[in-house]
């Protein structure tokens, strides 16, 4: 591994630098490095097509860095990032998903049609079905394989598809034996950081933010009991809203989550 490089994706909901697509620039600032920002292909005709247009452009900036020996860190807006980069990755792979929410909704699920509270579903195989179709190299990651870490702010009909998935759900306390379950399945994983997953006591990561999150002590240990179980392929940090966080509280978070990612990656 000889380095690490930021994927800036500035985009919400296929429109860029507005809302938590202003967030990508203050967490590559805070972390440093080297740092390149995903631009859509094709013009916002509307919002659904804008944002499978991102996710493609993630898989081929995801695709082209580990190519060429580096480790991707993406820094997104949107969760649904996730979607083009697990479609980068080789082999059996996992996921650890680090939210306050579980973004497990599919179209028929929803009572909004916020399409950001669909990744976990998109990455697992459900929803959109010919749009998913669209992006290179996605094919469903098992429900078995992904860890639900810290989710506190579920919708009903999202619980119950959760409550009838074979998701592993866990909190602070009982992540340890998820990771250990998970591990007997895969070696590698791919983790995503909602940073909404922090308490807001922490800093405000968005306006979705609610209390009963992680502070920021705990995530870092988290992500360290996952880089010592997993292989680690890439990773994202989402979901800043700089608007939210006036005080700046959370880039420094982040950056300190990044180191414990990056020096682990560039030692390998």
């Amino acid at each position: 591994m000889s380095g690490v490089t930021l994927i800036q994706v500035p985009y919400h909901l296929g429109r860029e630098g507005v809302v938590l697509g202003a967030g990508p620039a203050p967490l590559a600032a805070a972390i440093g490095g080297e740092s390149i920002v995903v631009e859509r292909a094709e013009p916002l005709h509307n919002e659904i097509y804008g944002t499978f247009d991102v996710m493609r452009q993630v898989q081929a900036a995801v695709r082209d860095t580990r190519a060429a020996g580096r480790f991707p860190l993406v820094l997104a807006g949107n969760c649904h990032s996730a979607v083009g980069t697990v479609a980068a990755l080789d082999g059996d792979i996992g996921v650890v998903w680090f939210d306050a929410h579980a973004d497990f909704h599919t179209p028929d699920s929803s009572t909004t049609g916020f399409l950001d509270g669909m990744p976990l579903a998109l990455v697992t195989g459900e929803g959109w079905a010919e749009l998913r179709r669209t992006v290179e190299g996605l094919r469903p990651i098992p429900q078995d394989h992904v860890v639900l870490a810290c989710a506190r702010d579920l919708e009903p009909t999202e619980e119950k598809r959760l409550a009838a998935s074979a998701i592993l759900r866990a909190d602070s306390a009982s992540l340890d034996g998820a990771l250990d379950e998970l591990a007997d399945r895969t070696d590698t994983v791919y983790v995503h950081i909602d940073l909404d997953v922090l308490d807001p006591s922490e800093g405000k990561a968005n306006d979705w933010a609610v209390a009963g999150g992680l502070t920021a002590a705990e995530l870092e240990a988290a992500l360290g009991a996952v880089v010592a179980r997993f292989e680690v392929p890439a990773a994202a940090f989402t979901a800043y809203d700089p608007s939210a966080d006036p005080e700046g509280r959370i880039p420094p978070i982040a950056a300190r989550l990044a180191g414990l990612l990056t020096e682990q990656k560039v030692a390998s």
